[in-house]
């Protein structure tokens, strides 16, 4: 891998030289825009609303709009004065439990190689991080954004995971939260139950992107100018009128889809205590009411599963 930036970091009167590496990627489908008529490809211009005229990117700047509409132009020496005393460090703050850190708060994952100097002090801090099962807080500086990161230890390397600062979370203001639902105690047992019944342990590799395949296929069928057979689709549930009997339905279901084997043996074992325990005093309440569901798909993501269509792929004239 191809290092994005190079500093060290700075751990009391340790500095430990490092480059950076971006350590996710999104393997999404590319597309270019192209005109439909004859698969050329469509550009964008800079043009400038003034002057009309196409602006080289040597003479590009930012400009900051204030609230009377008039424009703050900043160019590049602008920001080289800025006070970031971490630009090429990475400042250790502090040393925290990684079960303080908000989940919602991490950004952006980056592995740290060590220069061939600073294997030494990286292998130590390392193993130190390691056998103190904490996290290291630290602030760094990245693409002239300052930040505040996480440092731990992921497979023998350095995971650097940059922070939303706090007041970068929106808050959870939603209407709901001022309501009280009435949630029945044999309800929220059945749930529980439900929720033991699913216990795994957690393989991402069990999973896929089952879009981005079937917009591969969609692809290659045409470049091979066969027939695009859509997938067959599965109906999705509407609102359960009963969420007691949906509840249990769901239950049942979970255990026929569990391998040989089924669930850890903890789990089995709540499960099934739950599930006779709730059963002795669930009797006669089939006629609960409630919801259960999910949305469905958007109509972006149904388009790609109509009818056939055959085709085949465009060059530009």
């Amino acid at each position: 891998m191809r290092s994005i930036w190079k500093g060290a970091i700075a751990f009391g009167l340790v500095t430990i030289p490092v480059g950076v590496h971006t350590a996710t990627e999104q393997r999404n489908v590319t597309f270019h825009l192209v005109h439909k008529e004859d698969a050329g490809r469509v550009r964008f211009r800079r043009i400038c609303e003034v002057c009309e005229q196409e602006v080289p990117y040597a003479d590009v700047a930012k400009g900051y709009e204030l609230p009377t509409g008039e424009m703050v132009v900043l160019e590049s020496e602008d920001f080289e004065d800025l006070p970031l005393s971490t630009s090429r460090r990475i400042e250790v703050l502090q040393f925290s439990p990684a079960a303080q850190i908000d989940p919602i708060l991490l950004n952006k994952s980056y592995y740290l190689e060590p220069d061939s100097e600073g294997v030494r002090p990286y292998v130590l801090l390392r193993d130190a991080l390691e056998r103190s099962g904490r996290v290291a807080i630290v602030k760094v500086a990245l693409r002239q954004r300052e930040s505040l990161a996480v440092l731990r230890v992921r497979e023998g390397v350095f995971v650097l995971e940059t922070m939303l600062w706090p007041d970068e979370v929106r808050q959870a203001d939603f209407g709901f939260l001022e309501e009280e639902a009435e949630v029945r105690p044999q309800e929220l047992g059945m749930a529980e139950s439900l929720i033991d019944s699913m216990v795994a342990d957690f393989d991402p590799a069990l999973y896929k992107d089952a879009y981005r395949e079937a917009l591969q296929e969609v692809i290659e069928a045409k470049v091979a100018g066969r027939e695009v057979v859509a997938p067959a689709t599965v109906p999705e549930p509407g609102p359960a009128p009963d969420l007691m009997a949906a509840l249990r339905a769901s239950v049942e279901a979970a255990k026929r889809r569990q391998p040989s084997g089924g669930a850890p043996a903890a789990a089995r074992g709540s499960a099934r205590a739950a599930g006779e325990g709730g059963a002795r005093g669930r009797a006669g309440e089939q006629g609960e009411q409630g919801e259960q569901g999910e949305q469905g798909e958007q109509a972006g993501e149904q388009g790609a599963e109509k009818a056939p269509r055959r085709g085949k792929a465009r060059r530009p004239a």
